[in-house]
């Protein structure tokens, strides 16, 4: 992870952290509560990839685990952001954005369903049946409301800050046309192009260039086009360097 990402993470992380323990566990809502961080890792997520979705959900689930008053076993919640992060990474375009608010939804959606569902299962797995007491059907009902509630005002806030702190160049221009304008090798690609459209041998720069001649058994020949069929020093140097310019863009 870049360091842009990792203190933009950290900061929003520790806001959310903050805010979810201090004012929505107050709040008494009835059912679950409002997760402002799982709703922060994914918008991170979402920008980042997979990769870092779970690293990120992993350390904001460490966090959560050992933030007061955590009445759990520590690792517990950070296994499922983990795999929620990861999962939602994965819905990442390829051009790197959205483009609409349909399918970050519908990951808000099923994060919440899947991180309630995990929670309770490694409880189970651990014995803690507080979810058996409480009602896990209420708890999904109700933590998915709150989650598709919060969402549009925590989700493209996130993601914006994401994108404006570390932006994507190769997913900028995988989204675009594909033109070497649009590339961030746009100049050299042009420049490539021109050298090989024939501009070389026998155009503008063949016949221009004054000492590119070289004597031959009639006269005079030029050495990079017209007699010699382009292949003089003067193109085959020219080619070279186009060849050069062209596998740049390559890289």
């Amino acid at each position: 992870m870049r360091f842009n990402r990792m203190l933009l993470s950290a900061t929003l992380l520790v806001v959310a952290l903050v805010l979810q323990v201090t004012v929505l566990a107050r709040l008494q809502l009835p059912g679950a509560t409002p997760d402002l961080l799982l709703l922060t890792v994914l918008g991170l997520a979402l920008v980042y990839g997979h990769t870092s979705g779970a690293l990120i959900g992993f350390t904001a689930g460490l966090l959560a685990d050992l933030a007061p008053p955590a009445d759990h076993a520590v690792g517990r919640y950070a296994l499922v952001l983990c795999v929620v992060g990861y999962v939602a990474g994965l819905t990442k375009p390829e051009s790197g954005r959205h483009r609409s608010a349909t399918l970050p939804m519908l990951v808000v959606a099923g994060a919440a369903l899947a991180s309630t569902l995990l929670y309770a299962g490694v409880g189970a797995l651990v014995g803690d049946g507080a979810a058996r007491h409480v009602g896990l059907g209420g708890l999904l009902f109700t933590a998915t409301l709150y989650d598709l509630l919060l969402a549009p005002f925590t989700v493209p806030l996130v993601m914006a800050l994401a994108r404006r702190a570390d932006p994507d160049p190769l997913g900028e221009t995988a989204g675009g046309t594909g033109t070497a304008g649009e590339s961030g090798y746009g100049p050299l690609a042009a420049g490539a192009g021109a050298l090989s459209r024939g501009t070389v041998g026998g155009g503008r720069f063949g016949k221009r260039a004054g000492l590119g001649r070289r004597p031959a058994r009639g006269g005079w020949a030029w050495a990079g086009g017209g007699g010699s069929g382009g292949r003089g020093l003067l193109g085959r140097s020219l080619r070279t360097r186009a060849g050069r310019i062209k596998g740049v863009k390559r890289l």
